[in-house]
């Protein structure tokens, strides 16, 4: 009787350069005891210099390494039917200097972007026609509305980001943490569908 195999594709792996990539790097494996350190060592593939960053490893390639080392087993297939491999450089350190030069403009950026913003609106004449409202003084600087203000809206950052620097508030993603999610899988769906039309080019040019 054949002995059954059950993979499952891993969506997206990092993999360092000129290195050699193993069934186990790629997949989850639920097999006999007697199979499973064999198929966990399987030779997918060696990445080369002109791979540059990304390769994309279909489940076709891994189906037949799989069968050229045991053909007598029974496969099965399920969840995605591509890995991306990721392939990890060091990087560079990035020079104080230069990192103080991008946080000053973003912060200056983002300061005039405020700003803009408070200007468009007409913020600072709203605030002073509420403080005469409530008072029935006219203050051009109603700084009991201005203060809190300002303090609420970098609270009101703070909890939209989910974060104060490097710690997290709650366990929930933050809406910015959603939109660089979307854009990877949207990165990662066309990276594979652009591989599958250069696949299915070579085996008509061939």
């Amino acid at each position: 009787m054949e002995a059954s195999v059950h993979l499952r594709m891993r969506h997206r792996v990092q993999m360092r350069p000129n290195g050699k990539v193993f069934l186990k790097d790629l997949a989850q494996i639920v097999a006999p005891d007697r199979y499973l350190k064999k198929l966990q060592n399987i030779f997918i593939y060696e990445i080369q210099p002109e791979d540059h960053n990304i390769i994309v490893i279909d489940a076709i390639r891994v189906l037949k390494a799989i069968t050229d080392t045991l053909p007598q087993i029974d496969i099965q297939l399920v969840g995605p039917s591509q890995t991306i491999i990721e392939i990890i450089y060091q990087k560079k350190k990035v020079s104080v200097p230069f990192f103080i030069l991008v946080w000053f403009t973003l912060f200056i950026g983002a300061g005039l972007t405020i700003m803009n913003f408070h200007e468009d609106v007409s913020m600072q004449k709203v605030q002073i026609q509420l403080y005469e409202m409530m008072t029935g003084e006219k203050n051009i600087r109603p700084l009991i509305f201005q203060i809190p203000y300002s303090i609420g809206l970098g609270l009101g950052m703070i909890l939209f980001f989910n974060h104060v620097f490097k710690k997290r508030i709650n366990e929930e993603p933050s809406p910015l943490e959603v939109e660089m999610f979307n854009y990877q899988q949207d990165l990662d769906h066309y990276v594979v569908m652009n591989e599958n039309k250069e696949s299915m080019k070579t085996l008509h040019d061939n």
